[in-house]
């Protein structure tokens, strides 16, 4: 597990409907500080943070898939780049929502800020903004390399001709 030594606690918090006060309890984690260390510590480990379900090379639901495909289009490197998969431990998958208040999964992080989810992240490739965000993060595979590989992967093809 993540982190044995998660507790849940429930709080009762007030709605208003209407003129009349009604209580409904509403679920409220309260993550431990060690949870939040172990998830301050992941969301460090790299330039690039994504929680997901399921792993890069087999993501277990579409908005995990979609998100990882936006990340490869973009061109991030793997060396700066970790995956932490929330369905190996239902205590990361439920503190990683309070520790953003960001109530879906994925949710990427770049430099240690939550970004968003995949409708974020999917707007913001749309606008250029994740590229922006992933070059000045210095995240991205470095145009000489991918030049190299262009360049080695057309003379194996004229080779082969």
């Amino acid at each position: 597990m993540f982190l044995s030594k998660f507790k849940l606690q429930r709080t009762i918090s007030p709605l208003i409907r209407s003129s009349n006060l009604l209580f409904r309890p509403q679920p409220r984690l309260f993550m431990s500080t060690e949870i939040r260390k172990a998830i301050e510590d992941a969301v460090a480990s790299a330039p690039v943070v994504l929680f997901m379900k399921g792993t890069p090379e087999f993501p277990k639901c579409g908005f995990s898939k979609a998100t990882i495909q936006l990340l490869g289009q973009q061109g991030v490197d793997p060396a700066k780049f970790a995956a932490y998969n929330v369905l190996e431990d239902p205590e990361l998958r439920e503190a990683i929502k309070e520790f953003t208040e960001w109530p879906t999964i994925p949710q990427l992080f770049v430099e240690n800020e939550f970004v968003g989810g995949c409708d974020v992240i999917t707007s913001m490739a749309r606008s250029g903004e994740l590229a922006e965000l992933l070059d000045e993060a210095r995240a991205l595979v470095p145009e000489e390399v991918e030049e190299k590989e262009s360049d080695s992967k057309q003379e194996a093809t004229q080779t082969k001709e």
